[in-house]
């Protein structure tokens, strides 16, 4: 029998580590229903028809897809073999595969959305917390089975939700304790380049190398825009809008040197304006930088674009999102307006271990375990500790009859704070002996007082 493994890229989550992301999804959730989001589930899997074509070229290529049941029956053997010839050749087949994992959350929500627009009450705020999969090459921070946590409002244009969302970042972010810059620019800033490149069909060649930047660096981008069919005077123009510098201000004056002529890029660098001197922007507790290389490669986004990067962690982007103004259009059904955000746990995750910022409670589900010093002392400790489970106390009875020691290290490789021991004589006396297990402070108590005392 071979040794047991898992797939490439996924990963086992042991009670600790589930703690402590659950610490993380529990502290996104808390914000989300603060400002009014609503939580939502879609399927693990999509019509592959649902995803294919929304992600952009390089999204495209890393959906995992499905293998439709029955290709073992010989009535479809034949067909098999024939879609197997045309996936070779880069097609999709239907006699293949129908469905796929889902990429992201933010399109399996369009899909919902416009399934639903009849019964929904616009604007619609939606919160998801879900994994997805991408056959991407597993490194660090990067994973093909991950989790999203994603906020989104359908059925407004108004740049108040920009504001929101860009707030909601800052909370979390300020709650867990992690410094980071909220990174924004705007989709009709990157079209209006297109524009004065050559025309609007250039903006995913020009998007798919910009987002590249931080991974590749300014000469292999402009390679790869003369390779995707730029002139060099067009690649000039881009790496000008490259080097664009300044505080956020600055940045915006420069930019409408640039893209003077263009009324989509000056309507781009109007959003932005709004988002920056908004009232609320002042009172951010992280800051808020305009990047003009900061592209997101996905074709939906239309306006704002966000993206989070953490200051004190070498990792990449922990969150991002941005408005996408006819997404549910992909689905006959036009004119749903939407803006949202993901957070990226798995990377906040490894931010938080990197820079030490779990709470030390996170460490401990169980806050007290009852020692079992005899059978009628066990009976006893038993009813005891259904009287705090009763009040949301979480305890343990020790499994057996054991010494001290034993139990006690039980407690300390289980990080639980707190034991209580009750034995012969104090069964007697009807008190028991609590301990608190990261000062050695030890106290007596009557068992009818135990169910007052705070275990904190």
């Amino acid at each position: 029998m071979s040794k047991p493994s898992l797939p490439q890229g996924t990963r086992d989550f042991g009670p600790d580590v589930v703690r402590k992301r659950n610490y993380i999804i529990n502290t996104i959730k808390v914000v989300f229903e603060v400002y009014g989001f609503e939580p939502l589930e879609t399927p693990a899997m999509e019509n592959l028809d649902t995803l294919m074509g929304k992600y952009g070229e390089e999204g495209d290529k890393l959906i995992f897809k499905i293998l439709n049941n029955g290709l073992n029956d010989p009535k479809n053997i034949d067909k098999a073999k024939l879609a197997f010839e045309n996936v070779l050749q880069g097609k999709n087949d239907k006699h293949l595969t129908e469905r796929a994992l889902k990429y992201d959350l933010t399109i399996p929500f369009a899909r919902y959305v416009a399934m639903n627009h009849g019964q929904l009450t616009f604007p619609f705020k939606r919160y998801q917390v879900q994994p997805v999969w991408r056959a991407d090459r597993p490194q660090k921070g990067r994973y093909r089975e991950f989790y999203q946590c994603d906020a989104d409002v359908v059925g407004s244009t108004s740049l108040l939700n920009e504001i929101e969302l860009t707030n909601i970042y800052d909370s979390v972010f300020a709650t867990l304790g992690v410094a980071v810059e909220i990174k924004i620019n705007n989709r009709k800033v990157l079209a209006a380049l297109a524009e004065i490149c050559g025309g609007a069909d250039k903006i995913t060649d020009i998007t798919i190398a910009i987002d590249k930047l931080d991974k590749i660096g300014i000469d292999k981008v402009k390679e790869e825009l003369l390779q995707r069919g730029l002139q060099q005077n067009q690649v000039d123009i881009i790496t000008q809008y490259l080097d664009l510098s300044g505080d956020n201000f600055e940045k915006l004056e420069k930019i409408k040197n640039l893209l003077s002529a263009s009324e989509t890029g000056i309507k781009g660098i109007e959003e932005l304006t709004y988002i920056i001197n908004h009232p609320a922007a002042s009172s951010l507790k992280n800051k808020l930088v305009i990047d003009f290389t900061l592209a997101r490669g996905l074709n939906y986004y239309t306006g704002t674009i966000f993206e989070i990067k953490a200051l004190d962690a070498q990792i990449g982007s922990i969150g991002g999102g941005g408005r996408y103004d006819d997404l549910t259009g992909l689905f006959g059904v036009p004119n749903v307006p939407g803006v949202g955000i993901s957070f990226g746990v798995d990377r906040i995750y490894d931010v938080l271990e990197e820079l030490k910022l779990f709470p030390r409670a996170v460490h401990s589900g169980t806050q007290v375990l009852f020692f079992n010093l005899g059978e009628a002392e066990s009976n006893k400790s038993f009813e005891l500790m259904q009287q705090l489970r009763s009040k949301a106390i979480s305890c343990q009875l020790y499994h057996e009859q054991a010494k001290f020691d034993k139990q006690f290290r039980y407690a300390e490789k289980k990080n639980i704070p707190f034991v209580v021991m009750i034995g012969s004589r104090e069964l007697e006396n009807n008190v028991c002996n609590i301990k608190k297990l990261a000062t050695g402070e030890q106290v007596s108590l009557p068992l009818s007082e135990l169910g007052d005392y705070s275990f904190s």
